[in-house]
């Protein structure tokens, strides 16, 4: 066997395994599986082996850093998935996104909004959107207070190119996955309170939350998108994190 094969193989047995995890959690929280996608969170990972991922079955895909989409979509284009942009966006960098995504979950600032939804006006083009919330409070992490929440959805909803989906959030950084769990079932809270207000074109589908270590909490508390890397991909080098 050679060391790619092997390294091949841990990737698909780590993609079941969290596929297994995923279907545990929802058994325990009375959800139905179909309610959970996986998202591949890929920051770092070469192309050939998200191609194994996406081969054994992911069809999720979700990039941290806009140098890296473009690569990854060409070394990639002859496989069927879905790729979101779930980092930090700079303005400078939507018009080398855009094209590359079909959501960009962590939309946090109007002054993003705006640019964005002038790109895509220029081409007459729309993109699902996440917003980004900072649920736990952490000063390290972006996204919105959720005190903010309701007045930049206000805003948001009169931009027609841009189509809300849902919200986004990093829980809590703790090795007690019990403590993350407050900011997580915050951010399913503020997708209830947006939902009661009805806005035009704002829609609360999607709650992107929980990752490698916290995604059974995230799932008890209502997540519908999981992101995970190291549990299927191991850990990241550190000179690259």
């Amino acid at each position: 066997m050679s060391p790619d094969t092997g390294a091949d193989d841990a990737i698909r047995t780590n993609l079941a395994a969290v596929s297994d995890r995923i279907d545990a959690a929802c058994a325990a929280a009375g959800r139905d599986r179909e309610e959970v996608r996986l998202l591949l969170a890929t920051k770092t990972v070469d192309p050939d082996r998200v191609r194994v991922a996406i081969e054994a079955g992911a069809g999720l895909v979700g990039e941290n850093r806009v140098q890296e989409v473009r690569p990854k979509f060409e070394a990639l284009r002859d496989l069927e998935y879905e790729r979101h942009f779930i980092g930090h966006l700079q303005s400078n960098k939507i018009n080398a996104l855009v094209p590359y995504v079909s959501c960009i979950q962590s939309l946090d600032r109007l002054s993003l909004a705006k640019k964005l939804q002038a790109r895509l006006e220029r081409e007459g083009e729309t993109r699902e959107v996440l917003l980004q919330v900072n649920t736990s409070g952490e000063d390290s992490k972006f996204g919105l207070a959720p005190d903010a929440l309701k007045g930049f959805m206000r805003e948001l909803s009169r931009f027609d190119a841009l189509e809300v989906r849902g919200l986004m959030t990093i829980g809590l950084f703790t090795d007690d996955v019990e403590l993350a769990r407050p900011s997580l079932r915050r951010l399913r809270e503020l997708s209830d309170e947006v939902a009661h207000l009805n806005l035009d074109r704002v829609e609360m589908q999607e709650l992107s939350m929980g990752m490698s270590g916290d995604l059974e909490v995230a799932i008890a508390e209502g997540s519908t998108i999981v992101r995970v890397g190291s549990a299927v991909f191991g850990g990241r080098p550190t000179a690259a994190t």
